[in-house]
């Protein structure tokens, strides 16, 4: 099994979910979009595909021109019912893919932040196996907006923190994929956020908590890795049965 990861920044990559995979049997390929034209492979042949965080806005599509090959090739991903996960402005980027309509939050968050399950997502194949309430790390100023239809799993104060699809699309908002070294180099740079400047985020107090914190976040950001990735491998073997691929 391959699945595909999408990366928009070098300090934004697939985390603790690269160790899941490879724990899991899966092979991991990288598609650098914001550097590289083109795949690694057609996207739509792969059994799962993860599309990650960024610095950039969905909507900033002049400035990143490489966002709207991804919002297409995102759209044909969901339309075919490849297994397809977004974690922050991959959210975002899987929502609008979609028909959703991200936006600015009212509510940026960045550190640790309280999430709760919804009904739905205590039922769920994925969230299902994450505490009811637990301490997420978020760093974002926009929020995904899923369209109508979508099944709300998780939610903030702030704004909606996981969503399905179907069957077998997904965007969480928090970085459930973060190392403690991805981190500190966010916190190396905060000075260029605004949101974190107007929010008072202070490296002295944000990185001890983080080390302090880290360790069991990646404990349970394997585990949702390996979940989305056994049900990306029954899906692939339904659709197999069904004649679909």
């Amino acid at each position: 099994m391959r699945a595909l990861a999408i990366t928009h920044a070098d300090d934004g990559g697939s985390g603790v979910f690269a160790d899941a995979a490879i724990e899991a049997g899966w092979e991991l390929d990288v598609w650098r979009i914001f550097a590289e034209p083109e795949p690694p492979a057609e996207p739509l042949g792969y059994g799962a595909v993860l599309s990650f965080g960024g610095a950039m806005n969905t909507h900033e599509k002049e400035l990143f021109p490489w966002l709207e090959d991804e919002r297409r090739r995102l759209t044909s991903l969901h339309e075919a019912g490849v297994p397809l996960l977004g974690v922050c402005l991959g959210a975002q980027l899987v929502s609008e893919a979609a028909g959703g309509s991200p936006g600015r939050s009212a509510d940026p968050e960045i550190g640790w932040y309280e999430v709760e399950l919804c009904d739905p997502g205590r039922e769920d194949p994925l969230l299902g196996g994450m505490p009811a309430s637990f301490e997420a790390f978020e760093w974002h100023s926009y929020e995904c907006r899923p369209p109508t239809g979508a099944v709300t799993l998780a939610r903030s104060p702030a704004c909606i923190q996981a969503y399905r699809i179907g069957s077998t699309t997904y965007g969480i908002q928090f970085h459930a994929e973060v190392t403690a070294s991805d981190v500190a180099a966010w916190l190396d740079q905060y000075e260029t956020d605004p949101d974190a400047i107007r929010l008072g985020v202070d490296p002295g107090v944000l990185g001890p908590e983080n080390e302090r914190r880290m360790p069991a976040w990646n404990e349970l950001g394997r585990g949702f890795c390996r979940r989305f990735l056994d049900l990306a491998a029954a899906s692939r073997d339904v659709r197999a049965q069904s004649g679909v691929m």
